[in-house]
């Protein structure tokens, strides 16, 4: 089953000199479950795609279908609440709230969609527990290492049960260890909760694990694969 379609998306950039198209006319679909990496070189268009799906950055032309809803047609209000209880993100810069702890992290989201109280400390628990850091709940974020923090940010992004998880670069920060264990988690979540991860990503360690890679050129796919993993 398709959870996104993707049809004709246009990005054009104006500056006083030039017009830009950063994407320019992607058409693709991405279905349940999917383990992807988008990759390119940088210019390639890689995170404006991955911003359009995600309802941060408006296209110029086409269509982003999430289970058949266009989200651009949506009002300002309601792509708010949509991207909010449809989508999760994870970014390379992690984007932790500091004076929040790991849990009150987690947490907030489901706060922000008026989850009861208790509902949203079980889920909180169960998914630090899940990403292996079950201990530092009461942590804030500058007292995490920054592949803890990460865990945080993918245990935040699965808090509000969404149809997939857009994450850009998120190994950029981090060494070889932290990488190997965040994609090792990234591969176990997608696993147990049949969630679609969409990356975009310059790290071969990232592309490793995905069962598709999509190349991206000149703001358009010029190679779509599927690996068996």
């Amino acid at each position: 089953m398709n959870v996104i379609e993707i049809k004709d998306l246009v990005k054009i950039y104006n500056s006083s000199e030039v017009k830009v198209k950063a994407v320019n006319g992607i058409t693709v679909d991405f279905e349940e479950g999917e383990f992807t990496a988008v990759v390119g070189p940088s210019g390639s268009g890689k995170t404006t795609f991955l911003n359009m799906l995600g309802g941060l950055d408006r296209p110029t032309s086409g269509e982003v279908k999430i289970g058949g809803i266009n989200i651009w047609e949506l009002s300002s209000k309601k792509l708010i609440d949509f991207r909010m209880n449809n989508i999760g993100f994870v970014f390379q810069a992690y984007n932790l709230i500091p004076v929040l702890t790991a849990g009150e992290n987690v947490e907030f989201i489901m706060h922000l969609q008026g989850k009861p109280k208790k509902e949203r400390e079980l889920r909180t628990r169960e998914l630090l527990e899940s990403v292996g850091i079950g201990d530092r709940i009461k942590s804030r974020p500058a007292k995490l290492s920054g592949g803890q923090q990460q865990r945080v940010a993918v245990a935040r992004a699965l808090a509000s049960k969404p149809e997939f998880i857009l994450a850009d670069e998120p190994t950029a920060n981090l060494d070889s260890k932290a990488t190997t264990e965040l994609l090792e988690l990234m591969a176990e979540m997608n696993r147990k909760y049949n969630t679609t991860f969409i990356f975009a990503t310059h790290d071969q360690r990232v592309m490793d694990k995905a069962k598709r890679i999509i190349t991206i050129e000149d703001g358009k796919i010029i190679k779509d694969e599927e690996f068996d993993q």
